[in-house]
């Protein structure tokens, strides 16, 4: 089994719940979704088989447990789960980052922080161990009640342009049960 590739790189996880954590990014190449504001390069730049990606992330991050799994969609090729289960057989904690449309049961370990886009499958809202919404001219009220009331949701103002951080700000603000703050 291969997998398109964009890149894989060592770097620290800039938003979310582990925000500020040494991790391996493995960025699968394409996605099923076209968003106009996306800022991620996934086009195909290479290909490999599983076991090269496991050695790849062994030569980018060293013992570094973290690895995750972004796009694009990661959930769109075939071979996503065997690489999971891969990685998780060499000691690494999986985490994806998924748009959310792709229903794939993944093992219970995973971390699966979903930032819908166009639309949303039920399931993987359900299973979401987090969820990043997009604030762009407004917050995305609906993508919100989409997920369980103990999923924590973080609020990404889009480009961090001053309007989009505004409202965000806001709405943490006034509902700090419910949204946390996430600048991209």
């Amino acid at each position: 089994m291969t997998l398109q590739l964009a890149e894989i790189f060592y770097s620290v996880q800039g938003e979310g719940t582990w925000t500020g954590t040494p991790a391996v990014f493995v960025r699968l190449a394409g996605c099923n979704l076209a968003c106009d504001f996306c800022d991620t390069d996934y086009a195909l730049k290479f290909v490999a088989s599983i076991a090269g990606v496991v050695a790849r992330v062994r030569a980018e991050g060293g013992d570094c447990p973290m690895v995750i799994l972004t796009g694009g969609e990661p959930l769109a090729q075939a071979a996503t789960p065997a690489l999971i289960d891969a990685l998780r057989a060499d000691g690494r904690r999986v985490h994806i980052e998924s748009n959310g449309t792709i229903d794939v049961a993944l093992p219970p370990d995973v971390w699966l922080t979903v930032s819908p886009k166009e639309r949303l499958h039920p399931v993987m809202a359900a299973r979401a161990n987090e969820a990043k919404l997009i604030v762009d001219g407004s917050v995305p009220a609906a993508w919100s009640a989409s997920f369980p009331p103990a999923t924590p949701l973080f609020l990404q103002p889009e480009g961090n342009k001053p309007a989009n951080v505004a409202l965000a700000v806001d709405a943490a603000k006034r509902e700090p049960a419910r949204y946390r703050l996430s600048l991209q």
